[in-house]
């Protein structure tokens, strides 16, 4: 058997039917050992996997198997991100249903994921777009509604006029729909939101309690909820017409630089703007101009600044002089109050602005150490610390003692029944507006009705299910021209109405998967105790470009169902842990196109050609792996050449794993070498001592060595998935094999005694367990060579003895007169006396004597020796 290849063509589909037919992945909620859910983030079924996209899936499965071998009743569950735009676009492309599609993407990613050897309790898979998924996401909507987290109103949207649907500001390239290319309108429309910004604080808050996150992805979250502490300032219109409001509230965050305002701003959606508009067509015509431009935060603050000024001026609140008030492009009306005072000398966008329109840039925060004669902020603003000038009573305050004096001004200052100045906490998070105009999305359950208005559809009437016939050849909402789908009676007056022709975003449907796992198949979506049973997920896995979006809402939409007492705990995963991607080199021919990797090969100078024709090939620079692009590598071609388990361990290993990591011929070459190893190493050993003996009384030095390190890998790899460092734990099997090997090489040389039998067998085992979770199909062949019945995915983790893990040596080193000489190995409880003579035996130590006795000999057990000549 020692001499044989390791046959993973055939021993991989063989084991996953044993696992399959025996159902040892199924969960059961009933089972008595101690939960633990480990969980990757579902995939979208959006056509063929690659071995890019297996990277996350190995590593959550890698922890899922190793936490079964450790006693835990695991749940490690599997389903489908099924709803969304790129269903509807194939529909288009393929003239086909979007459900067809999706289902069929569906069946196919399933049996490539089942190639990759998954521990999965496929009972439980799930897909969204499933009615009785999504009719249980419209019964929470409606618990919302209720509740008081759900509401409608108009709000600004992206419109694409040619494909009739609201964009995404993603959506957005350059003012366009990303599909159309028509110019984006910036339009107002009726939509349903979830107040999440009233969780601001506690979302906040909550960050501080994950303490098993990624400090970036925190970091990310607090600054998109955009916590600030500022003030609400009053500035009057001087001599404002009646027809308009007598002052503009602005939120800001630096008081302390008012006296340095040059301008007052408003958004072109500021409903002042608005009413100047209605009665001045060239501010009409700007803000048209505004809202063709940039709409996502980044785009309206890098896009060049644009105005118009409206006539009007606000008195400064402290005494300085009037400032004018302009509509500018890059105010946004969904920040603070829609309304800014610019200060140009200590703002880069107001400096932008200022210097465009020719206003005032006047510096009032001065720079340590500076001379106010020589500091100009003419070609660029100053934003960092200092203390106030040209500030009249602030002059020679620090930023935040000149902050505290204008806020305690301001609040002293009254202002017909309020005062010209409150203190303000404000947050950048914005209420989440869900309404989406498609179809291939969970239906709004809500009934409009001319009397009544908006009406919950009734709990008995649940799900609102999408219709079949539905036609794809129009632009825009099939829903809204479905002949009868959406025409109902009111459940409340029974008149004619309509129905909600919005679906929901598909966020909604990522924020709650995870607790309809907790359910056994068969019942309930959302059962309380299900879900108290198993949330938090234990280990979450997945991109860091969810870091924000996906987990926000995520927990928000928990925080909601506990507030509702659907579910008992605050936050949805304990442990989060974000994976670098797997990248692969990219290949293009003499014409610029896109090649797959297998349509390249080497010609006999080593030069990449293209298989077929030798046509020469040009090589990229790695990058994600891409079906645009072609560098994708199918899970079927790696499982048919070098096996699961290889490109399973190849993604395990050298790269720790929140590292993008590159996928090479060489590496997946030596990760098979590697496999080929571990099974040579456990069939040379059981060669060695064939048959399982008692263990003996007594050990040898080298029995005991091995022992000894076999008991350091279990505890040690152990340690790293509990930390998620697969590749160390990788690197520690690599050493145990150099360690193995020689012992066994040893072995060969002799007889071997039933000490050193008992040794290879036990390392041989120890290997096989260790391996176990990260090359699943191996670990099942060697645990037959071994032990020949039982099944190593429903084993146990190794017993370590902790007295094989304290070292029986240790290394002191020796100084001869204060200096580093050398060092020596000496038992680890040996005498000072004994380590005195082991010393003086040494040739350095005779040398350095020269035939004379020591003066002194120090020994600091267990720590240093010192030789005094």
């Amino acid at each position: 058997m020692s001499t044989e290849r390791y046959n993973a063509r055939e021993a991989e589909p063989r084991w996953q039917k044993i696992w399959d037919e025996r159902g040892i992945y199924r969960t059961r909620n009933d089972d008595p050992r101690p939960k633990y859910y480990v969980l990757e983030m579902f995939p979208y079924p959006s056509g063929r996997i690659h071995i890019g996209h297996g990277r996350n899936y190995v590593m959550g499965d890698v922890v899922a198997r190793f936490k079964r071998m450790k006693g835990f009743n695991v749940l490690h569950p599997m389903g489908w991100d099924a709803f969304g735009l790129p269903a509807e676009n194939a529909a288009i492309e393929r003239k086909t249903h979007p459900g067809k599609w999706t289902y069929e993407n569906i069946a196919t990613m399933r049996e490539q994921l089942k190639l990759l050897g998954l521990s999965l309790d496929w009972s439980r898979e799930i897909a969204t777009c499933d009615p009785s998924y999504y009719g249980e996401q419209q019964r929470i909507f409606l618990e919302f509604l209720k509740g008081g987290f759900a509401y409608r109103r108009e709000s600004e949207v992206n419109w694409d006029p040619v494909d009739n649907t609201v964009l995404a500001n993603e959506q957005v390239i350059d003012g366009r729909g990303w599909r159309s290319g028509a110019l984006v309108e910036r339009r107002k429309l009726a939509q349903w939101f979830f107040r999440i910004s009233d969780a601001s604080e506690e979302l906040l808050a909550g960050l501080d309690t994950l303490e098993r996150w990624p400090d970036k992805v925190r970091l990310m979250q607090r600054n998109w909820i955009g916590r600030s502490e500022g003030l609400h300032v009053r500035f009057v219109v001087d001599h404002a017409p009646e027809s308009l409001p007598q002052e503009i509230k602005v939120y800001t965050t630096r008081p302390d630089t008012l006296f340095g305002a040059s301008f007052l701003a408003l958004s072109p959606g500021h409903p002042l703007t608005e009413q100047l508009a209605a009665a001045h067509p060239a501010l009409t015509t700007f803000v048209e101009e505004c809202r063709r431009g940039g709409t996502s935060t980044a785009e309206i603050e890098t896009q060049e600044k644009m105005g118009f000024d409206t006539g009007l001026k606000v008195r400064h609140p402290l005494g300085g002089p009037d400032l004018p008030v302009y509509v500018a492009n890059f105010v946004l009306m969904d920040y603070g109050t829609g309304a800014i005072f610019g200060c140009p000398a200590h703002d880069q966008r107001d400096h932008d602005f200022a210097s465009k329109y020719g206003l005032p840039i006047t510096p009032v925060v001065l720079p340590a150490d500076v001379d106010p004669a020589s500091f100009s902020v003419a070609e660029a603003p100053y934003e960092g610390e200092g203390t106030l000038f040209n500030s009249r009573f602030l002059d020679g305050l620090t930023v935040p003692a000149a902050k505290e004096k204008v806020a305690l001004t301001l609040e002293n200052q009254i202002l017909g029944d309020a005062t010209v100045g409150e203190r303000a906490v404000n947050y950048r998070l914005r209420d989440w507006g869900i309404s989406r105009q498609r179809y291939w999305g969970c239906p709004i359950p809500i009934i409009h009705c001319d009397t009544c208005g908006p009406v919950p559809v009734p709990e008995d009437q649940l799900p609102v299910r999408l219709p079949e016939d539905v036609t794809f050849d129009q632009p825009g909402n099939p829903l809204d021209r479905h002949p009868t789908w959406k025409h109902v009676n009111c459940p409340a007056c029974g008149t004619p109405a309509r129905r909600e022709t919005d679906t929901m975003d598909t966020f909604v449907d990522s924020s709650w998967y995870f607790a309809r796992f907790a359910a056994e198949p068969g019942t309930a979506p959302l059962q309380k105790g299900a879900a108290d049973k198993w949330l938090p997920v234990d280990q979450y896995i997945g991109g860091i470009e969810h870091a924000i979006l996906h987990l926000l809402y995520s927990r928000f939409f928990i925080r909601t169902l506990k507030k509702l007492g659907r579910v008992s705990v605050a936050e949805p995963f304990a442990g989060l842990f974000t994976q670098g991607m797997i990248v692969h080199e990219t290949y293009k021919d003499a014409e610029g196109r896109w090649l797959f990797p297998e349509e390249v090969e080497r010609d006999g100078e080593g030069r990449p050609v293209k298989v077929g024709t030798g046509e020469p090939v040009t090589i990229g620079a790695p990058e994600k792996m891409s079906k645009s692009k072609r560098n994708v590598v199918p899970p079927e071609i790696v499982a048919d050449t070098y096996g699961v388990d290889c490109a399973r361990w190849f993604m395990l290993a050298d790269t720790p794993p929140e590292r993008d990591s590159e996928w090479t011929s060489a590496g997946i070459e030596g990760a098979w070498r590697f496999v080929q190893r571990i099974w040579r190493l456990v069939g040379e050993a059981v060669a060695l001592a064939p048959d399982a003996v008692a263990r003996p009384a007594d050990f040898g030095t080298e029995s005991m060595a091995l022992r000894r390190a076999a008991h350091r890998l279990a505890a040690q790899v152990a340690d790293d998935i509990e930390r998620l460092r697969f590749n160390v734990a990788v690197a520690r099997v690599h050493a145990f094999a150099n360690v193995f090997a020689d012992v066994l090489a040893d072995a060969r040389k002799g007889e071997v005694g039933t000490d050193m039998a008992f040794a290879l067998r036990e390392a041989a085992t120890f290997l096989a367990a260790v391996v176990a979770p990260m090359v699943p199909h191996l670990a099942e062949e060697c645990g037959q060579v071994l032990a020949g019945d039982g099944l190593m995915a429903e084993a146990g983790w190794p017993e370590v003895e902790a007295d094989l893990l304290v070292e029986d040596s240790v290394t002191l080193p020796i100084q001869i007169n204060g200096k580093r000489r050398g060092e020596i190995v000496v038992g680890r409880n040996a005498s000072p006396a004994e380590v005195e003579k082991a010393v003086l035996a040494l040739d350095l130590i005779a040398q350095a004597l020269d035939g004379r006795a020591p003066k002194r000999i120090i020994v600091v057990p267990q720590r240093i020796v010192n030789v005094v000549a």
